[in-house]
C-alpha cells in the first residue's frame, strides 16, 4: 500500500513504536486533502508574531496530525502580526525553525490562510508571502464562515 504524506509524517517522527496511542492515517484522498470529507475540522487563529505563541499553535497542529492523520482538516488563518509567519521576509522576528515547521505542515496538508485586509494595511502583496499561503479577503470573516461549516475554532 502506498503511504500518504501524513502516514510518512507519522513514520518519520517514529511515533509508531513510541508507546503513544495513535490512530493510523486512513488514506481516503489523493492530491488535495481538502477536496474530501474528514471527520474532524479545526481552524486556528494566528494573530501574534511572538515565538512562544507560534510554538503553541504549530505544536498543536502537529499533534493533531499525529493523532488523526487523514481524518482531520487543519487551517491556520493568519491575521494582524501573525501574518509575519507566512512572509518570505517577516517584519517581526520569526524563527527559522518556525518558518521551516510551517512549510513542513503545509506539505502535510495543513492549509495556511493570509488575511487580505492585514496585507493591505502592511502594503504587502502575494509576492511577500510563501507560495503555499492562500489569501482570503478578510481573515476573521473566513474564520466565521469556517465555523458555520462545522470547523472548531482554536485561539490562544
Amino acid at each position: 500500500m502506498k503511504k500518504t504524506k501524513r502516514r510518512q509524517f507519522i513514520t518519520l517522527l517514529g511515533l509508531g513504536g513510541a508507546g503513544m496511542a495513535i490512530n493510523p492515517a486512513q488514506a481516503h484522498h489523493t492530491d488535495s486533502h481538502f477536496e474530501d470529507k474528514s471527520v474532524h475540522h479545526l481552524v486556528y487563529q494566528c494573530n501574534k508574531a511572538d515565538n512562544e505563541y507560534l510554538e503553541h499553535v504549530l505544536f498543536s497542529c502537529g499533534e493533531m496530525l499525529r493523532k488523526y492523520g487523514d481524518d482531520i482538516e487543519l487551517i491556520v488563518t493568519a491575521i494582524g502580526p501573525g501574518l509575519n509567519l507566512l512572509a518570505h521576509h517577516p517584519k517581526r522576528a520569526i524563527s527559522l525553525e518556525h518558518q521551516q515547521r510551517v512549510a513542513s505542515l503545509a506539505a502535510y496538508g495543513v492549509r495556511f490562510q493570509a488575511c487580505g485586509n492585514t496585507m493591505k494595511a502592511m502594503r504587502w502583496t502575494e509576492k511577500d508571502l510563501v507560495e503555499f499561503a492562500q489569501v482570503v479577503p478578510i481573515g476573521v470573516d473566513e474564520i466565521m464562515q469556517l465555523q458555520e461549516r462545522g470547523y472548531s475554532y482554536i485561539s490562544w
